[in-house]
């Protein structure tokens, strides 16, 4: 391997990245994607987009799909900290409805992949998070779905303090469970 570290999660389709930090009395370096290093590792996405958002403590943001055009989604904080989550939506999966979270920070420096076909979401930990992130295809209007947060069949532990609730956009408030929103045959 290169100076990028991939890691396979305990679910299928999740990826820990983590870069080697070159540092000294100056600062730090690292690379934060190199397409050689994730080919090595299995990995061939192409990404198309950069996002980074800016959230303050206990913004919740998800937990988000795109319904025609998932995503895969490489994740990473360059500012503070939040605990990341992804939630197995692919319909034959033996992790279906799973979820899988990690905490990612400017100080760990880790980066989180997720596979298309997952919801994602994150809780900001800090007092202000700036998360950056690549996606495999193009934001469509239109496309984007949403489960609960709080949906008791997938059990997310959200690192939230008693009697703390996140702050949440509207959209975000009214998605339904998992089970409401694929019903299967």
């Amino acid at each position: 391997m290169g100076k990028i570290k991939v890691t396979k999660c305990p679910i299928e389709g999740l990826y820990i990245i983590e870069p080697t930090v070159h540092g000294d009395e100056r600062g730090y370096f690292i690379e934060t994607y190199n397409q050689k290093d994730m080919e090595q590792a299995g990995l061939t996405m192409v990404f198309v987009q950069d996002n980074q958002s800016m959230s303050v403590k206990n913004v919740l943001r998800g937990l988000h799909f795109q319904k025609q055009h998932p995503q895969g989604k490489l994740v990473r904080v360059i500012r503070g900290s939040v605990f990341d989550v992804a939630v197995d939506l692919r319909k034959h999966s033996k992790t279906y409805g799973k979820w899988y979270g990690i905490e990612l920070s400017a100080e760990n420096k880790k980066q989180f992949y997720i596979s298309e076909g997952f919801a994602h979401g994150f809780l900001v930990l800090s007092e202000e998070a700036e998360f950056c992130y690549k996606v495999t295809d193009f934001y469509h209007p239109g496309d984007e779905g949403g489960l609960a947060w709080n949906d008791k069949d997938i059990g997310i532990a959200w690192p939230l303090k008693e009697g703390e609730q996140p702050i949440l956009a509207q959209r975000d408030q009214e998605w339904k469970g998992l089970k409401e929103t694929f019903q299967f045959s």
